[in-house]
């Protein structure tokens, strides 16, 4: 019987091949989770434009007096000079926009536009921020603590996220806003409001990562890891610290980033609605409130803090997108 020929071209493709991908003597390295969830997060271009979105806010919302100084003029400045004295609108077209004020300025009081936009940011940020590590903090720890120890803790508590979840949350921070004292705990002024704000939003928004974190508990206490470090002698907190925790990093690291985005447009609905920071700090949300009385005959001072809102939105959506992508291939939109 003839021998079967034998392709040596393939098999010499397939060593230089292998040759050039792992050297002889070179040992194959593994790569931990964070190495292949930043592999996948690379692959995806709208998440990394998003990525890139948000760190130029936060860059722009942390250095905000610098980029004021040297594109703009302070946020509370008045400029009776570029205002029509008949109509109070801005002189010129587009709001006023010009070399001097970037995006224009206010009807009626002529403030910069620009330098409001850039403080604002900060407002937007900081108790999107804020408010969710509030919630992560306060979800983690009942979470786990509900899926762990089961049983009529995990019926308290999961009635109380079922209670948070169904109250009005809007109309609790602005009756709370109106009854508060301006001075609270050696704050004031606009600092009260953001204290209220991050509070109130985190507070109500700790049940959605609970839910998560309980689910998730759930199934990762009946673990062959788990079972093991309770054989040997773990603790309670060994177990929930050491154990449980670091593998419910990935879905809490991507609620949160899928949390920012929300509480940002609750906090521009809350000062649009009057109960947010109060004036003169800047925030969208009272730019978009003060632009309805003047929006038909100067719409671009409300096309603005819009076009802020929805970009930030948007570009926090699809990081979040793209890292839950990263970390959970395997889940779907």
């Amino acid at each position: 019987m003839t021998a079967p020929l034998h392709d040596t071209s393939v098999d010499a493709e397939k060593s230089t091949t292998a040759g050039a991908a792992a050297p002889a003597g070179t040992p194959v390295q593994g790569r931990s989770l964070r190495q292949i969830a930043w592999t996948r997060l690379k692959r995806d271009k709208l998440a990394l434009a998003g990525g890139v979105v948000v760190l130029l806010l936060v860059i722009v919302a942390i250095f905000a007096p610098l980029i004021v100084s040297l594109l703009g003029h302070p946020p509370n400045e008045f400029h009776q000079d570029k205002i029509d004295p008949l109509f109070g609108t801005p002189a010129g077209s587009f709001g006023g926009i010009s070399s001097e004020h970037l995006l224009g300025v206010e009807p009626n009081n002529g403030r910069d536009v620009f330098s409001r936009i850039v403080y604002g940011a900060r407002i937007s940020l900081l108790v999107a921020f804020l408010a969710a590590v509030v919630a992560v903090f306060i979800g983690t720890v009942l979470g786990i603590v509900a899926g762990y120890f089961g049983g009529w803790v995990d019926s308290a508590i999961s009635r109380v996220m079922d209670m948070l979840l169904a109250f009005p949350q809007l109309l609790f921070i602005i009756s709370l806003v109106s009854v508060l004292p301006n001075n609270l705990l050696g704050m004031t002024g606009s600092n009260v409001r953001i204290a209220i704000l991050v509070g109130v939003i985190g507070f109500f928004g700790w049940p959605y990562v609970g839910r998560i974190v309980r689910g998730q508990t759930l199934s990762l206490r009946e673990k062959e890891y788990v079972e093991a470090a309770r054989s040997l002698g773990a603790g309670r907190r060994y177990v929930l610290f050491k154990e449980l925790l670091p593998n419910l990093v990935a879905p809490i690291t991507v609620y949160a980033t899928l949390m920012i985005p929300t509480n940002i447009l609750t906090e521009a609905a809350l000062s649009f609605l009057g109960a947010g920071v109060r004036p003169p700090t800047a925030s969208w949300g009272q730019m978009l409130s003060t632009a309805v009385d003047t929006y038909e005959s100067n719409p671009t001072f409300m096309i603005v803090p819009g076009v802020a809102i929805f970009i930030t939105v948007l570009a926090f959506n699809l990081f979040g997108d793209g890292v839950r992508d990263a970390l959970d291939p395997k889940g779907t939109r």
